[in-house]
């Protein structure tokens, strides 16, 4: 198990991100999700509470937190690639996925 987990916080859309970090980049998949076992006051029971994920091998947790916090170039995935074929693959992928280009060379996914 890893002992440093990263946390992302999302606004009911965990489970949408973590799948599309698992089908894009190699080393990368849902390794479980936890629901809601009962109606609380922000939901219902069955709603995705938290996505265990990773990205590359790197250990994520995506956490279904509401409006709150939103996310920000503050925090980034550093993609390493072996050529400019696989980074306009993942740039793609991204930008093509509702995402947007920034400012230098940069690319934001849609959450």
């Amino acid at each position: 198990m890893a002992q440093n987990v990263i946390c992302l916080w999302y606004n009911g859309n965990a489970e949408e991100a973590a799948s599309f970090y698992a089908q894009t980049f190699p080393n990368s998949k849902i390794t479980a999700i936890h629901r809601a076992p009962a109606n609380y006051p922000d939901g219902k029971e069955g709603d995705v509470l938290t996505v265990e994920f990773t990205v590359l091998g790197v250990a994520c947790l995506g956490l279904n937190g509401g409006p709150a916090f939103r996310h920000s170039e503050a925090f980034s995935f550093q993609i390493i690639t072996e050529d400019q074929a696989e980074t306009d693959r993942y740039w793609e992928a991204i930008v093509n996925n509702n995402g947007a280009e920034s400012q230098c060379g940069w690319c934001k996914d849609k959450w």
